[in-house]
């Protein structure tokens, strides 16, 4: 089966290259099976590479398929290979899983779209992008999935180029935006690229255990925020967050697949795959977790105080990449993936929840003009609360396990990392809570939307609810003497490092505590409407001009960046046609004018005497 692995890529190409070339001829729900057949098939190729892996010894669980010499230049040596290990594998029946279930939910919510061809291209371009990144043994087959992965992004985020409204202006700018932004952290990229190739004297990562040895500490860690710069972009940490907000602009399948389950991960997956280098450099592990955090928490705080639905499930979903990097950040890297398997899960069920929202209520995403849905869609309206429970990190769902997870890392090794993560835990389980009653509960705001609302065809709510049951039961992957991904892991991060047993009970009981008290909050708040909790919010009230703001970071990137820019765009556009284009036109003119030119030569070749 390892030496099969070559279907993994070639059945999503295929799917991708038949809707180019034949999808015309089809009809539209032919085009959307044959995409998702393709990505069919790519899943379960990574399910056999996972059984074909299960059956090795623990040592064994590392095969590199080598197709063809790609690049050859002197000492410069990278194949055409791919990696499969438990860490590759893992990421491929996540990418091709979830994309699977997004495929077909795809079929229904797209039905009335003209451009039906265009997109399921464009996904199945994206899955196979997507597995270039995680199974490529080396940073320069990763780099070409990740630009891969930018592109597909890119096209996807701004489908509806066409179309503009108040919120997001051109949704081609946003697409637009979503690739300068992640051009800035590519930059890093490919400078630790150089970098690795120069010190090390490799880009394959099988070989960087051995390679990393010598290399100097200070190195190390200038190689390490060049790939932290490189996550912050695509995995929307600080500073470079702000394209995934208006990557909402997309349609919402692009929501779900790209900027909740997969894409948006690959930061992580990159600082997990590069351990070896961390490992070297405490500081920038570090400064990694601090970013992290505080880019949880801010976004976590964005969340509380918006209105539409898509966009509250955007800044969650900045907020738990914080989490992840944070644990990346700390050397916890089984956690860090254990949270990005179940949050691929229950944040791609919120999504395609809010997708069913929007189908069945004519594209109304603000939830002060919804209320009272779940009589008009129980079904959506019970995926969504699984969804949002696991994403509170209530008792046993999914989520619970894998935050605590992180949190409890923290409480060992940093405090103030984990105050910062316990405030960010509680805003989350009150933002999440605040979906569910503002826009299911209660009685409806608008009767003209109620009335026309409906649940959403069978193509939509199946995978709704396989993916409820994966948001409830995923957290067992990584629960002691049941499946634990630490320990499937160590072949590529080295053994785990137990927490003690005191420790965990007591993080357990805190994180208990604080989604309970914040589902509570919400409840208060926003369904029943107690006093008791205006006092609690009296004291924050200041806050709320600055968090409805995003606490102002766009407008600094406008005054300093954006507006400078245009200045110079303005200046250029009076400098190029007055100074550069009137030198070039007053030469011509010049050369043209027989009278000057006269004065110069006549002509006339003078003799001269020798």
């Amino acid at each position: 089966m390892l030496e099969s692995v070559w279907l993994l890529f070639a059945l999503p190409a295929l799917g991708a290259l038949i809707i180019l070339f034949a999808g015309r001829w089809m009809s539209q729900k032919v085009v959307g099976w044959v995409a998702s057949a393709a990505v069919l098939g790519a899943f379960l190729v990574a399910l056999g590479l996972w059984f074909s892996l299960a059956g090795l010894p623990a040592e064994a669980r590392s095969v590199t398929v080598t197709w063809w010499e790609w690049m050859t230049i002197g000492a410069f040596h990278v194949p055409a290979a791919v990696l499969i290990d438990p860490l590759s594998v893992v990421m491929a029946l996540v990418v091709t899983g979830v994309g699977l279930l997004i495929h077909v939910y795809s079929i229904g919510y797209m039905e009335h779209e003209p451009r039906y061809q265009r997109f399921f291209f464009y996904m199945n371009f994206f899955i196979l992008a997507m597995l270039t990144l995680v199974m490529s043994n080396n940073f320069l087959g990763m780099f070409v999935g990740w630009e891969g992965v930018g592109l597909a992004s890119f096209l996807l985020i701004g489908f509806w180029f066409d179309k503009r409204d108040d919120m997001y202006g051109w949704y081609a700018d946003a697409g637009k935006k979503a690739f300068i932004v992640n051009r800035i952290g590519d930059f890093g990229m490919i400078l630790a690229m150089i970098m690795v190739w120069s010190t090390v004297g490799t880009l394959i990562f099988t070989e960087l255990g051995a390679a990393v040895h010598n290399l100097a500490p200070t190195t190390a860690t200038i190689i390490c925020l060049l790939l932290l710069l490189g996550a912050t972009g695509k995995s929307a940490q600080l500073p470079l967050y702000i394209w995934l907000p208006d990557a909402m602009a997309g349609p919402t399948p692009v929501s779900a697949l790209i900027h909740a389950a997969t894409m948006v991960t690959a930061g992580v997956y990159m600082i997990i795959r590069t351990n070896a280098l961390w490992h070297l450099s405490l500081d920038a592990g570090l400064t990694t977790a601090w970013i992290g955090m505080l880019t949880a928490l801010l976004a976590a705080s964005i969340a509380l105080v918006q209105t539409d639905l898509k966009k509250i499930l955007a800044y969650s979903t900045i907020s738990q990449l914080g989490f992840m990097i944070a644990a990346a950040g700390l050397g916890a890297y089984g956690a860090a993936l254990f949270h990005l398997v179940t949050h691929a899960f229950f944040k791609a069920l919120l999504f395609l929840s809010a997708g069913s929202v929007m189908h069945a209520t004519g594209g109304i995403l603000d939830i002060n003009r919804l209320g009272g849905l779940r009589h008009k869609m129980p079904t959506t309206y019970r995926t969504f609360l699984i969804g949002a429970a696991a994403l509170a990190g209530i008792p046993l769902f999914s989520g619970f396990f894998s935050k605590d997870a992180i949190l409890v890392v923290e409480l060992q090794r940093n405090v103030a990392l984990y105050l910062m993560g316990a405030v960010a835990a509680l805003l989350t389980a009150i933002y999440s809570f605040r979906a569910v009653f503002v826009t299911f509960h209660g009685q409806p705001r608008d009767q003209h939307i109620y009335n026309h609302a409906h649940e959403s065809p069978s193509v939509m709510t199946i995978p709704l609810w396989i993916l409820a049951v994966l948001s409830v039961v995923a957290g067992v992957i990584n629960l002691p003497f049941v499946l634990t991904l630490d320990h499937w892991l160590e072949p590529v991060i080295g053994e785990h490092e137990q927490i003690p047993l005191v420790l965990e009970l007591l993080g357990i009981t805190i994180s208990i505590v604080i989604a309970v008290f914040g589902v509570l909050i919400a409840r208060a708040r926003y369904l029943t409407h107690e006093p008791w909790v205006a006092r609690l919010e009296q004291p924050f009230a200041f806050l709320k001009p600055t968090l409805e703001h995003k606490w102002y970071v766009d407008d600094l990137y406008t005054f300093f960046i954006v507006s400078p820019l245009k200045a110079f765009r303005a200046g250029s556009a009076v400098f190029d046609p007055k100074v550069i284009d009137g030198a070039v036109n007053g030469v011509g003119g010049v050369t043209n004018d027989r009278r000057v030119v006269r004065k110069l030569q006549n002509g006339a070749i003078p003799y001269l005497r020798l």
